[in-house]
């Protein structure tokens, strides 16, 4: 069936389309939003796009988005070495820092366990936070995954892992609603909530 559409601008409604949260009436609204507005304005978004691709990579150690090969929190010396905060995004950062009730080191795994989209402990940072906790002078994990059903399952799995290992591993409290993310959570109950953790019992 042939689009109603010109090629360019069916084009620019399919990759957007292709965003997460984004269906096809959003993309279709999004891309004529676009075309409306100056051509600077369109311009501009795409230089800030390309700007983001080309200039922002994944941290070494923690695999937060930096600048540089080492993100700002990793290079501060002040942080403490000794607790590492597991989450699954980089956006997850954000959220845990504006409690300013944690001062340790971050671990961002880049996703959470999900069979149904085929994503395994094998395409997560789980490698490297074995890693850092056999080369670094770690003694508490904090998993601090979305309470979801993902969130719990990679939590479950990273307390059976770690269970071995010598640390303690403790999971963020209840004060979150479960089915919820990070990043929406204000700041007052995500900070109970890492002043709640638990130990995690590895089952």
């Amino acid at each position: 069936m042939n689009s109603v559409y010109t090629q360019p601008v069916q084009d620019l409604i399919d990759e957007l389309g292709r965003l997460p949260g984004i269906g096809p009436k959003s993309a279709q609204r999004i891309a004529f939003h676009l075309l409306k507005v100056p051509e600077q304005d369109a311009v501009r978004l795409a230089h800030a796009i390309t700007e983001a691709k080309r200039r922002v990579q994944f941290c070494e150690t923690c695999f937060n988005i930096s600048e540089s090969s080492q993100c700002e929190l990793c290079a501060d010396d002040r942080r403490d070495v000794s607790m590492i905060c597991v989450v699954e995004e980089p956006k997850d950062i954000v959220a845990v820092e504006k409690t300013q009730e944690y001062r340790g080191r971050y671990h961002v795994l880049q996703g959470a366990i999900n069979p149904i989209e085929g994503i395994g402990p094998d395409q997560l940072r789980v490698r490297e936070l074995l890693e850092r906790i056999r080369d670094e002078a770690v003694k508490e994990i904090i998993l601090c995954t979305n309470p979801n059903i993902e969130g719990e399952a990679t939590a479950m799995y990273l307390a059976r892992l770690l269970s071995p290992v010598g640390v303690t591993v403790t999971r963020i409290a209840s004060g979150l609603p479960v089915g919820g993310d990070l990043e929406y959570a204000d700041e007052l109950t995500l900070g109970r909530a890492l002043e709640g953790r638990r130990a995690v019992e590895a089952g």
